[in-house]
């Protein structure tokens, strides 16, 4: 590399570990934010890492800024060693920036996350117990108990109201199966008020059955001793 190129190169990473340095304080005193995070959603203060007047939000975009600046920066000494010939060593030593670069952003990333739900279950068990305190304040004063009895008076008559109308739908239907009864024992009478001529009618088919079959037979019979007769007088 030529002096020039050497000067800025070493500018810059001087510049990154600086960063570097800042993102290590930041990261660690943001882990110690999130671990001090408590069930109401805030942060204990009295720490004398922290600070009483600093927020995790402002602390998220600090950090947030530190790594763009380092990304900034790495990239310029990408730049910087791709305009002449890099050795191993600047090579090396380009690959562990980025290595830390990676490193602190996905420490950042997991303890934003891990913040970011602690936050949300708190919030959650906060709006829990506000609603059972409000429901209990509420629920011992006597318009609330008013309330209570009217609503389960309406549901007492809402109920019996089903129940008449079950037994009207149950009357109705016995109705129409006696009536439908009724119809049923009219017909079987009307059947058995017919079932003689029916049974006549019968009988009468079956004689007349019988008398052409005496017919038939005898026509047959008379036919066959007539051929008889005729091939003996032959």
């Amino acid at each position: 590399m030529e002096i020039l190129q050497e000067s800025g190169w070493e500018e810059l990473r001087k510049e990154a570990r600086k960063i570097e340095g800042d993102l290590d304080v930041k990261l660690s005193s943001y882990a110690k934010l999130g671990a001090r995070v408590t069930q109401g959603g805030y942060v204990e203060v009295g720490s004398p890492t922290l600070g009483s007047s600093r927020s995790w939000k402002s602390m998220e975009m600090e950090i947030q800024s530190l790594l763009e600046k380092l990304l900034d920066v790495n990239d310029s000494m990408s730049r910087c060693a791709a305009s002449a010939a890099p050795t191993t060593s600047v090579t090396q030593k380009l690959a562990r920036h980025r290595d830390i670069l990676h490193e602190f952003t996905q420490e950042f990333r997991r303890i934003k996350g891990n913040i970011s739900s602690m936050r949300e279950h708190a919030e959650l068990l906060s709006s829990v117990r506000d609603d059972i305190s409000e429901y209990k304040a509420s629920g011992s004063s006597p318009k609330m108990q008013i309330l209570r009895e009217r609503a389960a008076i309406h549901g007492s008559i809402t109920h019996i109201d089903d129940v008449i109308s079950q037994a009207q739908t149950t009357r109705a239907a016995l109705g129409s199966q006696r009536a439908l009864f009724g119809d049923v024992q009219g017909k079987v009478k009307q059947l058995g008020d017919k079932f003689p001529v029916i049974r006549g009618l019968i009988g009468s088919i079956r004689r007349k059955k019988s008398r052409d079959t005496l017919i038939l037979s005898a026509v047959i019979a008379a036919c066959t001793l007539f051929l008889i007769i005729y091939w003996l007088s032959k």
